[in-house]
């Protein structure tokens, strides 16, 4: 069952001490070298090809936006490696995987999906994809690349979206050839909406900076494309309560 709180003092005091218990101080601190053991274990098998890569590559990619909220067919996500490779061959062409899914709760907020040819990406691709989301007036996007941007197209993204108002997340292949979320270590994340957030904090009386915080480059924050400002509920095992229930503001 879950841990319940009886005072709103109690609460409080759960949510803002960061060493109040054992199970505040767990998973969430390791997560980053968590993943990044993970990373190094799938890229370190010599018998994975190109096709396999990319094919657990974009079964990550459905997963985190399904998880996101966005449109997603089930049977995508579950399609087997035999089946991906008779669509796509053994050596998948990457310009033909690019995606465009909309939001299940609204339609008009879409997200495209980009897999750059290029190993090293440069400034160019980078302004096609953003010419093309101007086309189709999408202003988020994600960048599967296959290694770190270029300093120049680094830039370049910053630029475009301070000026153009676009969102273009950058992931390397690496890091998404395993679920994170799906790790052992890692607990329930639910991220709440604008209102749960405003419920959460006039029901216990608190401002935003008396919650814990989770960084925006945490990997967790990330895989579910979070801003600033929004609280995700963290539900973990506790071998005193059954469940411990917890939140965490992005900063």
């Amino acid at each position: 069952m879950l841990r319940r709180l009886t005072s709103r003092r109690h609460f409080r005091k759960q949510l803002t001490s960061v060493n109040s218990t054992h199970e505040e101080r767990r998973p969430l601190l390791s997560l980053e070298r968590d993943w990044s053991a993970a990373r190094a274990r799938a890229s370190a098998s010599a018998t994975m090809n190109q096709g396999e890569r990319i094919y657990r590559v974009r079964r990550t990619v459905l997963q985190m936006l399904r998880d996101r909220g966005y449109m997603v067919d089930q049977t995508d996500i579950d399609e087997s490696e035999e089946a991906f490779f008779e669509k796509h061959t053994t050596s998948p062409q990457r310009d033909a995987l690019t995606l465009l899914v909309q939001k299940r709760d609204d339609p008009t907020e879409q997200i495209f999906v980009f897999w750059p040819l290029d190993p090293k990406v440069g400034v160019k691709p980078i302004k096609r994809y953003m010419e093309r989301m101007n086309e189709e007036t999408v202003t988020r996007a994600i960048l599967v690349v296959q290694q770190n941007l270029t300093a120049f197209a680094r830039q370049a993204l910053a630029e475009i979206q301070a000026s153009e108002g676009l969102t273009l997340e950058q992931f390397q292949e690496s890091e998404l050839l395993v679920n994170i979320t799906e790790h052992v270590l890692v607990p329930q994340h639910t991220v709440l909406t604008r209102e749960e957030k405003d419920t959460l904090l006039k029901r216990y009386k608190m401002k935003d900076a008396q919650l814990p915080r989770i960084q925006l480059s945490d990997p967790v924050s990330r895989y579910y494309g979070l801003a600033r400002g929004q609280v995700v509920r963290i539900i973990r095992p506790s071998e005193t309560a059954g469940k411990y229930v917890t939140y965490r503001m992005v900063v």
